[in-house]
Parts: C-alpha cells; sequence; structure tokens
C-alpha cells in the first residue's frame, strides 16, 4: 500500500495535468491553420514565454511539483486507505492539510475554473494563443514532477518541502 500510494498520487496528479495539456492542445494547434498577422505571432510569443515562466517556472517548479512529490513521499511512508485512494487531490493538497493550504488550493482552482469559463469565450486565434501558453506551461509542470520525482528517488533526504499536514 506504500508505493501504491506513492504512484498513485504522483501519477494521478500527472494525469490530471496530460488530461488537460491533451484537451487544449487541439485549440492551440489549430492556429496553423489560420493566416496569423505580426500582432498574433507577437501576442503568441508573449503568451507562451509568460506561461512558460508564471506557470511552468514559478507556479509547478518551485511550488507546486515539489510539494506533490513532498507529500507523495509523506503518503507512501505513512499509508492511510482514504489517503491512498483519494491520493492525488491528497498530493495536491486538498485533503489532509491545514486550512491555509486547502484555501491556497482551492482558491487556485477557482481562479482556473473562471479562468478557463472567460478563455473559452474567445474568438480564435486568440484562444489558441492563450492556449498554447497554458499548454506550454502544463507540460513544464509535468516535466517539473518528473525531476522532482526523479531527485527523491536518486537522493530520498534531499527534498526539503513544507507539505502542510495539520497539527
Amino acid at each position: 500500500m506504500k508505493t501504491l500510494g506513492f504512484a498513485w498520487g504522483v501519477g494521478g496528479v500527472v494525469l490530471i495535468l496530460l488530461f488537460a495539456v491533451l484537451r487544449l492542445s487541439p485549440m492551440a494547434l489549430e492556429l496553423s491553420s489560420y493566416n496569423l498577422e505580426q500582432i498574433h505571432w507577437f501576442m503568441l510569443a508573449v503568451s507562451i514565454l509568460y506561461m512558460a515562466y508564471a506557470e511552468g517556472y514559478k507556479g509547478f517548479h518551485l511550488a507546486f511539483a515539489p510539494r506533490v512529490v513532498a507529500r507523495a513521499s509523506y503518503l507512501g511512508a505513512n499509508p492511510r486507505l482514504l489517503h491512498v485512494l483519494f491520493a492525488p487531490i491528497f498530493c495536491m493538497g486538498y485533503i489532509h492539510a491545514t486550512r491555509r493550504r486547502k484555501l491556497l488550493s482551492f482558491g487556485l482552482t477557482s481562479m482556473i475554473i473562471c479562468f478557463v469559463l472567460i478563455v473559452r469565450m474567445l474568438p480564435q486565434p486568440w484562444r489558441g494563443i492563450v492556449d498554447a501558453g497554458v499548454v506550454t506551461g502544463l507540460i513544464l509542470g509535468i516535466a517539473s514532477i518528473g525531476f522532482f520525482l526523479l531527485q527523491r528517488l536518486r537522493f530520498p533526504d534531499r527534498l526539503q518541502v513544507a507539505i502542510d499536514l495539520p497539527e
């Protein structure tokens, strides 16, 4: 059950992110069928670079990815049946977390849902431009989880991240 909790936690989060990539990629790839003007190319570059930095590096690499792997490690060492069953949401900090972590996790999710609803209303090519940036950030997020997973497997004691467990 220890390995199952760890693997399901990390794997489940990666699957959620991959699902988002697969859902958004067609809109981004649809850009190739448009005659983009200079402003579109400029905004595409801005979208990709900004989301790579803000979402991929600052959001995922510096905060989310190491915490997911650290919480999965905790779950692997301290398995409880319900936590193992819901390992992906455990690793994302929705359950068995401090009040602050839960508020941050649910607040961020609410913001993302609002952002998604707004972006859905954009016409092409603008929606594809935004989605291309988001896909870039998500792919970097998945890569960051892989990076921290490898770090955790190679150097088990090196990953020192606040996992925000309740007292």
